[in-house]
């Protein structure tokens, strides 16, 4: 009896690291898919600082008690709000022919260090491209690269799922700066 109860166990067991291995093949799979689409876009953010209306694609729209919608608060920027429609390029040059426009927000949202969170759209409308990307998640800023979801898209990105990497590509003060966005796509319909 001992025997058959003994053989049971070795068996059930020997079954479960079966099926533990095909799992962990499986997961280890997925880590290493590849994307389905990979794109790098880079865009520029030109921040309202009260003399520059004209060229500006962004600007202060709310501010913690001590700040004012002109100037970036201290304490690492806390509590700002910035909505933006930047201008998206293929290349470096803020010049460049642009291929669409990134529309949304990002908050100051840390006291302790400069980081923001940011909800956006990439907004495309040309002969290579129509259709949005949409983005949201943490920017730790001061990170050399730092990882953001794509959440979605519509036309030519309908349904897309994925990951942009950003990075600081251009920063001169709390006026302009240019983030490179490589982003890989893993669901393509």
């Amino acid at each position: 009896m001992a025997t058959k109860s003994l053989t049971l166990v070795m068996i059930f067991f020997f079954l479960l690291l079966l099926l533990d291995c095909s799992t962990a093949r499986k997961l280890k799979a997925l880590r290493h898919q590849r994307p389905c689409k990979r794109l790098v876009f880079y865009f520029h953010d030109i921040l309202y600082n009260g003399h520059n209306a004209k060229n500006s694609t962004s600007a202060i729209v709310g501010a913690p008690t001590w700040g004012n919608t002109t100037i970036l608060a201290s304490n690492n920027h806390f509590g700002n709000v910035v909505i933006f429609d930047d201008p998206i390029t293929l290349d470096n040059n803020l010049h460049s022919p642009r291929v669409g426009r990134a529309q949304g927000f990002y908050i100051y949202d840390k006291k302790e260090t400069f980081t923001s969170w940011i909800a956006m759209s990439f907004v495309f409308n040309s002969t290579e491209h129509k259709g949005t990307i949409n983005f949201v998640g943490a920017d730790p800023i001061l990170t050399k690269t730092r990882d953001l979801s794509v959440v979605g898209g519509t036309g030519d990105f309908q349904m897309s799922r994925g990951v942009v990497t950003l990075s600081t590509d251009a920063y001169e003060g709390e006026v302009y700066f240019r983030l490179r966005c490589d982003i890989k796509l893993y669901e393509c319909w």
